[in-house]
């Protein structure tokens, strides 16, 4: 009966049912065949809502919100344009650059694309750029800054896994500035080999646009002395970032109305954050339940039958994710499946801090995974591109991710130095 149940109810997710509602149901259907009190349901939710690290969610969402409805991406990409234009293939890290920022502030890798696509792609191609590098650049870089503070991903993963969220937020610098690093690099060979222009460097201009984008730029360090310094929590950081961004945003470059934008921002990004806690809660409780029936441990005894090092259980891990990443959002990923690998991850000595990085590295990577990556479908509309064309223009930039996710993968330091 339990596996019938759990596999109508997955069923039911993959022909389109609101995900809440699928783990919802499972959850209450389990606990009922089982014979278990459906209150346990109710206790997962509720152990949910008194978490003291919650109020970076909303927090962190509303200023990320603010960032996107303003005019942010405008100035960053100016700023971006002025300090690294002059270096071969200048105007494509400048998109990397830009799209990096801006993910890490606003949150979403779709968001991105959106707001930032129809600014970089037709600047890209008037520097003569091919179309397929263009595509495959402003594609696969959407979801470059999901690493960077003060990311949702790695707010959701630390609540999931109860992990500290400061200690993610620092453990993800290192990485997120590799893979900038090794996409810079490919970005500096394409343009040497086609000879592509570049801007001289022009000093006046590069200070005039930090100067246009100071308070923006002030707000990541704001994030990160705050949090590595140790003088605030993560929900306190959380709380002063959002005051930050309303008081610049509003007040001091006034791209938004008080009256008019605040209050509708602060609803979307509110509604944004309930749907983010119904599945979240929906899917503790129907991960209480298989805690509960030893299914973790039942996968372990199996893992540890069919593998029998490290290496190979996270060669397995990357695969698996890299698929899921395909499929889910990463959101839903995170909330559904940390419950189930962390237990596995402990016995093979993955650190919870250094398996977060590897979990959204992989999922980062997978919005831009053919068939049914998100990010491909984005750019395919907003574009106005057959997908097999991002398919192909893709491909380049994520082998260039495999490459920097089996460093972040094998080298634990990467992620943990900072920490230690």
């Amino acid at each position: 009966m339990i596996w019938i149940i759990a596999g109508l109810g997955a069923f039911t997710i993959l022909l389109g049912t609101p995900l809440f509602v699928g783990l919802g149901g499972m959850a209450l259907a389990l606990f009922a065949a089982a014979g278990i009190s459906l209150t346990a349901v109710m206790l997962e939710m509720y152990r949910l809502v008194s978490s003291p690290a919650l109020i970076a969610l909303p927090l962190f969402a509303f200023a990320g919100s603010l960032l996107a409805e303003s005019r942010s991406a405008t100035r960053l990409v100016a700023l971006s344009q002025a300090w690294f234009g002059w270096l071969p293939g200048g105007l494509a890290i400048v998109a990397l650059t830009a799209s990096a920022l801006f993910t890490a502030l606003s949150g979403g890798s779709g968001i991105t694309i959106l707001a930032l696509g129809g600014l970089l792609y037709p600047m890209l191609r008037s520097d003569h750029y091919s179309e397929r590098f263009a595509l495959g650049l402003v594609t696969t870089s959407g979801s470059l800054g999901i690493l960077f503070p003060p990311s949702l991903p790695l707010i959701v993963y630390g609540l999931v896994a109860q992990a500290r969220i400061d200690h993610l937020f620092i453990a993800g610098i290192l990485p997120g500035l590799l893979l900038m690093l090794l996409l810079a690099l490919y970005a500096s060979i394409v343009g040497l080999r086609a000879r592509l222009p570049h801007r001289p460097w022009d000093p006046r201009m590069a200070w005039g646009t930090l100067w246009e984008a100071k308070w923006e730029i002030l707000l990541l360090p704001l994030i990160l002395i705050g949090i590595y310094g140790g003088f605030f929590t993560a929900g306190e950081v959380a709380a002063i970032a959002a005051a930050y961004v309303l008081v610049v945003e509003v007040f001091i470059y006034r791209d938004l109305s008080l009256t008019r934008d605040v209050p509708r921002i602060m609803v979307e990004s509110t509604v944004l954050v309930g749907g983010i806690l119904i599945i979240l809660g929906t899917a503790l409780g129907l991960t209480s339940f298989l805690i509960d029936q030893q299914v973790p441990m039942r996968l372990l005894g199996i893992f540890e039958q069919a593998i029998t090092s490290r290496a190979v259980f996270l060669i397995l891990l990357n695969l698996f994710l890299l698929v899921v990443g395909c499929l889910m959002d990463i959101l839903s990923a995170t909330i559904v499946f940390v419950p189930l690998i962390l237990p596995v991850a402990k016995v093979f000595d993955v650190d919870p801090i250094h398996l977060g990085i590897i979990f959204l590295a992989n999922l980062e990577i997978g919005y831009s995974t053919p068939p049914i990556g998100v990010n491909l479908f984005l750019s395919s509309l907003r574009f106005n591109k057959p997908i097999i064309t991002l398919y192909r223009a893709s491909v380049p930039f994520l082998v260039i991710y495999l490459i920097a996710l089996m460093i972040i993968t094998y080298v634990p330091d990467l992620s943990l130095i900072l920490l230690r």
